[in-house]
């Protein structure tokens, strides 16, 4: 069973920064493709950014496309979300996934572990 945890939320102004973490727990974390998900109060769980296992492939939604990045480090165990220019509708808790194929996916269902999440609020 793979943990991770996330870290990094906090409340920020708009167009400021912040850089998210998911730390897992086995190093076999290095194969597996990861993602970034969000769920705002009321709304449904959205795909934000992913990456393959390797770091060579990533994708983003169109709404964080040029203001988001992430990366990984595998010698760490630990993936990134590195969010710049937030906007007031970034906010969210933002959980990260992690998949046995080694690739990223948009489609939560294709994720067998999860972490618990971490609040990002963004201030007008």
């Amino acid at each position: 069973q793979v943990q991770l945890v996330e870290s990094g939320g906090g409340l920020v102004q708009a167009g400021g920064s912040l850089r998210l973490s998911c730390a897992a727990s086995e190093r076999a974390f290095s194969s597996y493709g990861v993602g970034w998900f969000r769920q705002a109060p009321g709304k449904e769980r959205e795909f934000v950014a992913a990456i393959s296992w390797g770091g060579g492939t990533t994708s983003y939604a169109d709404s964080v496309k040029g203001r988001f990045t992430i990366s990984r480090d595998n010698a760490k165990n630990t993936v990134y979300l590195q969010m710049n220019s937030l906007k007031p509708e970034d906010t969210a808790v933002y959980y990260c996934a992690a998949n046995l194929w080694g690739l990223g996916s948009t489609r939560p269902e294709t994720y067998a572990y999860w972490g618990q999440g971490t609040q990002v609020t963004v201030s007008s």
